[in-house]
């Protein structure tokens, strides 16, 4: 005896499928060709917890840093978080591109520490110029300038940029806690382990 085929029969699940596709799949397929680029909506979900995880140091780093300079820290906690939502979602859903965006933690350190406690200057005005940089940026990309620039930049620079400025939060962070702290003999040296700090 030959069973029928259940994708030939017409309430078998390869017949409903075809039917009656689900609505979700469709529109996330719709929306971000998920085949197209060999990819599938776990590894995606999977991907974007892990991202998140990785870079949510941010939400904690960012006041802190900004709070030195004299910036309210509950006004850049919130700011942190819709800037880096708003941006991850312009690049997810407008150029569908797997990429987060968030403030960036060396400019953010410059500016506390270089622009405004370094050079005097009142954290407000910073924020002036920073708003000013942000259009010429905005300028230079739709020009593809920036393109041109990143392109002209040797790959091994472009690393050690990143490194470099991954090593400069790093000393942030371990001064911020209490593990290190200046001396005048080696610039740096431990500090006080007994009684640690947060940065919270």
């Amino acid at each position: 005896m030959t069973l029928p085929d259940p994708a030939q029969r017409p309430d078998g699940p390869s017949a409903s499928a075809r039917l009656h596709p689900g609505a979700t799949q469709s529109l996330v397929e719709r929306l971000f060709r998920l085949r197209e680029h060999d990819t599938n909506v776990r590894t995606e979900i999977l991907a974007g917890v892990t991202t998140f995880l990785t870079m949510a140091y941010i939400i904690f780093v960012n006041p802190s840093i900004l709070g030195d300079a004299g910036v309210p820290k509950d006004a850049v906690f919130v700011a942190t978080c819709l800037a880096a939502a708003i941006g991850t979602l312009i690049m997810g859903f407008y150029a569908n591109y797997p990429i987060a965006m968030a403030p960036g933690m060396g400019l953010n350190a410059y500016f506390a520490y270089t622009v405004v406690k370094g050079m005097g200057l009142p954290w407000q005005a910073a924020l002036g110029a920073v708003f000013i940089s942000g259009c010429l940026f905005l300028l230079v990309t739709l020009f593809r300038v920036r393109e041109a620039i990143i392109n002209g930049i040797p790959k091994t620079l472009r690393v050690a940029i990143t490194a470099g400025i991954g090593l400069f939060l790093g000393i942030i962070s371990l001064k911020t806690a209490g593990v290190i702290t200046g001396s005048p003999a080696t610039l740096v040296t431990l500090g006080n382990l007994h009684q640690p700090t947060t940065i919270l």
